[in-house]
């Protein structure tokens, strides 16, 4: 079964030299390679002000990780992250699922568009050329329908 795709977001001090985080990211992938992950893309994202005090740190490093694994590798990664004495906070989410809800929706606006078009007389893809506000509009927002002129 192919792994599924989440983000890894860590902070770190805000006196993390490039050094010290390269390191961490090393640690980090062995890791994922050792239970047959995979790192898609690495971001830091640099020094930040945090939300709120976390400890005495008023600021962080944040790093981005995109990760395909399984939920072991997860499991693994957050437990090992969380004695880690450089990592102030981390947090892994899956993202794969949002993805499919997000492709689901669209999807799904689409055919109601298309549905109200075909209720129209209209053909059920907006042609090029026709334009917001002229007779045959599509109004694809749901606003007005049902009420009464």
């Amino acid at each position: 079964m192919a792994g599924r795709q989440y983000e890894l977001i860590y902070i770190l001090p805000p006196d993390t030299t490039d050094e010290q985080a390269a390191e961490l990211h090393t640690q980090v992938e062995g890791i994922v390679s050792r239970l047959h992950g995979q790192i898609d893309k690495t971001e830091n994202w640099g020094r930040r002000k945090l939300a709120y005090e976390i400890g005495h740190f008023k600021e962080g490093v944040y790093v981005l990780e995109v990760l395909n694994g399984s939920g072991e590798l997860m499991k693994e990664l957050d437990r090992r992250l969380r004695v880690m004495d450089q990592v102030i906070r981390h947090m892994i989410v899956r993202v794969d699922e949002e993805k499919k809800v997000i492709d689901r929706t669209r999807t799904k606006r689409q055919t109601q568009s298309e549905g109200r078009r075909v209720r129209r007389g209209l053909p059920p893809v907006r042609q090029p050329g026709e334009g917001r506000g002229s007779d045959n509009d599509d109004a694809d927002d749901d606003r007005f329908e049902g009420m009464e002129v």
